[in-house]
């Protein structure tokens, strides 16, 4: 009986220790990432512009083979807007381009319903480099509490930066199609 208060005892400190921890936590998160593409900024901003593209590139796209998708509004740019409804790997959510600024920004807002629910914000920059274009893909919003405890366990940096490589890869290999080398 003593050895169980004992593990009680030391299981209740370590919760109540999480929950402390996670309660010092920044209330937003950002994860951004960037790529070097050979490639004009003019060939890479319609392929982010138009959501219809995005199964080009996007790394979301192809976890689902079934994704139901739904596209309304402006064709591309501003206005333009995107649903999805998929398995539990991407859930469902939609996007509307807030922002367009031809070759340089698109701005669009995020949100997501199921498996959680989240509203974010999602930028992304291009900006002439050297022979190519610096593509910043940047995602911030707020951060929940449930958010702060989950991200002592689960890096979004990790999870979500590492499918940013993979869609700026992607993108990468679908703006410098036919680039001559």
């Amino acid at each position: 009986m003593f050895v169980l208060k004992i593990v009680l005892i030391v299981v209740a400190v370590l919760v109540l220790a999480v929950l402390i921890i996670a309660a010092t936590r920044p209330g937003t998160f950002r994860v951004q990432r960037s790529a070097s593409i050979k490639a004009p900024p003019e060939r890479i901003f319609p392929l982010i512009d138009d959501f219809h593209s995005w199964g080009l590139w996007s790394p979301w796209e192809k976890i689902d083979p079934a994704l139901k998708r739904t596209f309304t509004g402006a064709p591309s740019g501003k206005g333009a807007m995107y649903a999805w409804e998929g398995n539990s790997k991407v859930g469902t959510g939609s996007m509307e381009i807030t922002e367009s600024t031809p070759s340089s920004r698109i701005l669009i807002k995020l949100d997501f319903f199921r498996p959680f629910e989240a509203h974010n914000v999602t930028d992304f920059t291009l900006a002439p480099k050297g022979d190519g274009t610096e593509v910043v893909w940047l995602m911030h919003g707020p951060q929940p509490y449930l958010s702060k405890i989950m991200g002592m366990f689960f890096s979004m940096e990790k999870i979500v930066g590492g499918q940013f490589e993979t869609g700026l890869a992607n993108l990468k290999a679908a703006a410098e199609q036919g680039t001559p080398k």
